[in-house]
């Protein structure tokens, strides 16, 4: 009878793999120790090629010769870059607006200005207002001075009579210091005149206001500031029907004119360009 053999059991061994993990790890230890070995640097051997290479470009080495070793400079390929500046791009509605500030802020001191000069016409020419020969008339824009005619003139006469020569002066002491354009009106009655020196209103009238400019000019106002017009009859401001009517046409206007504005609304750049060579407050002096 055989004896039976005892069948052995085999065992499962769950931690083989560690073992194998244990290897992957050394190897891969040994391949970084390998790694860090050949990328080791040598401080020693840098330091030496440092200072070797600062002695070799610095401006303290001297060549053999004894003389300074010249500086390196760079060699310039190319065209070098030009640098680009910003171009200043003024913009169309802020000039406008500082432009139009600007226009107001002179337009009001032309506004104080000419009140002063109005206040300035009235007591030095008191006792002509007082008797209405003259009359001041005050507008934002411009000073008017009526003068009659029979205080300049006598009737029928273009040259001026002896009692208007000190009233001028007066008037023309005040406009001197100021370099504001001055326009002299002639203005008469609706009489017609019909002599061989004056053939119309027109020339009386144009004849009186040069009179008036002629004698502004020797009395020492610069005459690019004055200007003569003859209107005639064709302005009146009384009832040419009746003599009290007809006195107040016959007359001489003196027009202060803005700075800013013209008379009648409109700018006048040519007339403004010849007035800035008088700077405002400065004192015109003879031509």
């Amino acid at each position: 009878m055989m004896r039976r053999r005892r069948k052995i059991e085999e065992v499962n061994n769950h931690e083989r793999w560690i073992v194998s993990y244990a290897d992957f790890i050394t190897l891969l230890f040994a391949f970084f120790v390998v790694m860090y070995s050949i990328s080791s640097v040598n401080e020693g051997k840098y330091r030496a090629l440092s200072d070797s290479l600062g002695d070799a470009f610095s401006k303290e080495n001297y060549l053999n010769t004894g003389q300074q070793a010249s500086s390196v400079n760079p060699i310039q390929i190319g065209t070098p870059p030009t640098a680009i500046q910003p171009i200043p791009l003024e913009n169309p509605l802020t000039a406008e607006i500082e432009k139009r500030r600007e226009l107001s802020e002179e337009i009001l001191r032309e506004r104080i200005r000419l009140k002063q000069v109005s206040d300035q016409f009235e007591k030095v020419l008191e006792p002509f207002i007082d008797d209405k020969l003259i009359a001041v008339i005050r507008n934002n824009y411009w000073v008017e001075l009526e003068m009659n005619s029979e205080l300049l003139f006598l009737s029928g006469e273009a040259e001026l009579s002896p009692k208007a020569l000190p009233v001028l002066k007066k008037i023309a002491e005040v406009l001197k210091p100021l370099p504001n354009a001055i326009n002299i009106e002639g203005h008469t009655d609706n009489i017609p005149i019909d002599t061989v020196e004056f053939p119309s209103n027109w020339d009386l009238s144009s004849a009186r206001a040069s009179s008036v400019v002629q004698e502004f000019v020797k009395v020492g106002i610069n005459p690019i500031r004055l200007s003569a017009i003859g209107y005639g009859e064709f302005h009146p401001v009384g009832d040419n029907k009746r003599e009290e009517g007809r006195f107040k046409n016959r007359r001489v206007v003196l027009v202060l004119m803005s700075q800013a504005f013209s008379r009648y609304g409109a700018n006048d750049e040519e007339r403004a360009k010849l007035l800035n060579l008088a700077p405002p407050g400065s004192v015109t002096g003879k031509p």
